[in-house]
């Protein structure tokens, strides 16, 4: 099989600042970040309560489509690991800590909610 090859160019700043601006441009994106940065950093900041976890994780599976079928397994997860002084540290082994839940007895991978949840 045969590929073709593709000429993608060397990033550049003023790439960097035209993608910046598209993506400001698109409404609902725009708004969906500001509406999580809402929910995690002034509405939930912690994640001591279940049912703020429960809120983060329903939003983020949502917006960004994570695939995560049942929500609660995950939150509880997340509950148990007791993850805030490891948030405020920058403790990025929590990605691996958040992205590893077992429901029914099956061990899920769920790497990209995970960094999404880390970030808020």
């Amino acid at each position: 099989m045969r590929t073709k090859k593709i000429d993608v160019p060397l990033p550049t700043s003023e790439q960097v600042e035209y993608y910046l601006r598209a993506w400001d441009e698109l409404e609902n994106y725009h708004l969906q970040e500001d509406a999580l940065d809402k929910l995690f950093f002034k509405l939930c900041p912690e994640n001591t309560d279940m049912s703020d976890i429960l809120l983060k994780v329903a939003a983020l599976n949502d917006f960004y489509s994570t695939n995560i079928f049942s929500v609660y397994p995950v939150a509880k997860h997340i509950l148990l690991l007791n993850i805030d002084d490891r948030l405020k540290i920058g403790d990025v082994a929590l990605v691996s800590d958040i992205q590893k839940v077992t429901i029914n007895g099956v061990e899920k991978n769920y790497y990209s909610f995970a960094t999404k949840y880390y970030w808020g």
